[in-house]
C-alpha cells in the first residue's frame, strides 16, 4: 500500500464481503468445517463447540462421541435383559417368553409358538401381491463401503419376494441432501433386474433428510404414474426406511400422512440411528414393523427376518391375463399350503375324532384368524387329555 491507498480487513471470525469494505461473520457449522462427529453449536463467529446426541458422551478430544451404556446407568427394571440402543434401551425376555405390556416384565410362553413355522409357510403367499418401495439413506455418514452392504440388504428383501407384473413390484428410492428415484415401480418385472439395477445404484452422500423422502415417497412413488396400482384394485402399499442417523429435517408430517393414506411402514435403522424417529415412522404395532442393529455387518440378519406382511381388508381377485408360468406358481403354492394345513389338523384331531377338516384358502385373512383358533382349541384339547391327564 501506499500514500493515499488503503484496504478493509475483518476482526477474527468474520470474512470480508465481495463489496471488500463490509464484513459477515463465519460460520463454521452450516459450513461444515468443524469435524464434529455428530452435532455442532454455533457459539459466536468463527467459533464452535461439539456436542453428542442424546445418549452419547463428549470424548476428550472435544470431537468425537461414544455410545453411553444406558442399561449400566439407568435403573432399567428390565426381568430378564436390557439391550442397548442409540440414546435409549430396552427390555428382552428369554426364549419362549414375552414381553409384557410395561415393556420391563417377562411372561408365559406363547403356546402360537408352536404354529409358528407353519406361518411363517403360509405368510409367502400373503406378501405375494404387494406395491413396496424402499427409501434408501444415502447421506456420507454411511461411507461407500456400507453403502454396498445397505444394498446388499436391499436384494435380501427381495428375493424373498414373489416379483412380477401382476405380483409384487418393487421401487427404490434414494435420499441425501435431495431425493432421487433410482427406478419405479412399474420399471421391472423380475427379481433379476431388478437385483442387477440395485447393484449398478450411486452412492449420493451428503445429507439426510428422511422427511422430504417420505414426502416424495407419498406423493410419487405410490402413484399411478409410477406404477402403483389404483387403491381400488386394494393391493397392499408398503414403504421401507433403512437410515443409519438422525434425519436433519422433520419427519413427523410425512411419516404421518404415509400410515393415514393406508402404506404399511416398516423402519430400518443401524448406528446412529434414532431409536424415536424409527418408532414414529413405522406402523402399528410398532415392534413388529420397527428394526435395529448396531452393525452395518448384521443387516443381512434384518432382512432373513423381515416378515413384509399384510393382511389386506378385502379379498383381492386374481389377476389371470399374462400371469402364464406366475399363475401356474401360486396354484402350486397354494396347493402345498392347503396340503400342509389338511395334514396339520388332521394329526392334532385323529387321537379326538375321526371328522371331517374342512380346507380353506390358507392365503385368506379371515382364513388365517380361523385356522389359528382352531389349532389353538385343538392343542390345548390335545393336551389336556393325552398329556395333562397322565
Amino acid at each position: 500500500m501506499g500514500p493515499g491507498v488503503f484496504s478493509c480487513d475483518c476482526n477474527e471470525g468474520y470474512r470480508l464481503n465481495g463489496d471488500e469494505k463490509t464484513c459477515s461473520p463465519i460460520d463454521l457449522c452450516a459450513e461444515g468445517k468443524h469435524g464434529c462427529e455428530q452435532v455442532c453449536v454455533y457459539s459466536g463467529p468463527g467459533i464452535f463447540t461439539c456436542d453428542c446426541n442424546e445418549g452419547y458422551r463428549l470424548n476428550g478430544d472435544k470431537k468425537t462421541c461414544t455410545h453411553m451404556d444406558m442399561c449400566n446407568t439407568v435403573k432399567h427394571g428390565c426381568d430378564y435383559q436390557c439391550v442397548n440402543t442409540p440414546g435409549s434401551y430396552h427390555c428382552i425376555c428369554p426364549e419362549g417368553q414375552l414381553l409384557q405390556d410395561d415393556g420391563k416384565t417377562c411372561g408365559r410362553t406363547d403356546i402360537s409358538n408352536t404354529t409358528h413355522l407353519l406361518f411363517v409357510f403360509i405368510s409367502a403367499c400373503k406378501s405375494a401381491n404387494i406395491d413396496l418401495v424402499l427409501l434408501i439413506d444415502g447421506s456420507k455418514s454411511v461411507r461407500p463401503q456400507n453403502f454396498e452392504l445397505v444394498k446388499k440388504f436391499v436384494n435380501q428383501v427381495v428375493d424373498s419376494l414373489d416379483v412380477s407384473a401382476h405380483g409384487t413390484r418393487v421401487g427404490l428410492v434414494q435420499y441425501s441432501s435431495r431425493v432421487r428415484t433410482e427406478f419405479p415401480l412399474n420399471m421391472y418385472h423380475t427379481a433379476e433386474d431388478i437385483k442387477a439395477a440395485v447393484m449398478k445404484v450411486d452412492y449420493m452422500e451428503k445429507g439426510t433428510m428422511t422427511g422430504l423422502a417420505l414426502k416424495h415417497m407419498l406423493e410419487y412413488s405410490f402413484s399411478e404414474a409410477e406404477g402403483a396400482r389404483p387403491a381400488s384394485r386394494n393391493i397392499p402399499r408398503i414403504g421401507l426406511v433403512f437410515t443409519d442417523g438422525r434425519s436433519q429435517d422433520d419427519i413427523s408430517e410425512y411419516a404421518k400422512k404415509a400410515k393415514e393414506a393406508g402404506i404399511t411402514m416398516y423402519a430400518v435403522g443401524v448406528g446412529k440411528a434414532v431409536e424415536d424417529e424409527l418408532r414414529e415412522i413405522a406402523s402399528d404395532p410398532v415392534e413388529k414393523h420397527f428394526y435395529y442393529t448396531t452393525d452395518f455387518s448384521a443387516i443381512n440378519t434384518i432382512a432373513d427376518n423381515l416378515k413384509l406382511n399384510v393382511c389386506p381388508g378385502k379379498k383381492r381377485k386374481k389377476e389371470r391375463n399374462g400371469q402364464g408360468k406366475d399363475l401356474n406358481k401360486q396354484i402350486l403354492m397354494r396347493r402345498k399350503f392347503k396340503l400342509t394345513t389338511f395334514l396339520f389338523l388332521y394329526f392334532l384331531s385323529a387321537a379326538e375324532s375321526q371328522g371331517e377338516v374342512e380346507v380353506k384358502d390358507p392365503c385368506a385373512c379371515e382364513n388365517l384368524v380361523e385356522f389359528q383358533q382352531a389349532t389353538m382349541n385343538s392343542l390345548d384339547q390335545f393336551t389336556q387329555k393325552h398329556i395333562l391327564s397322565k
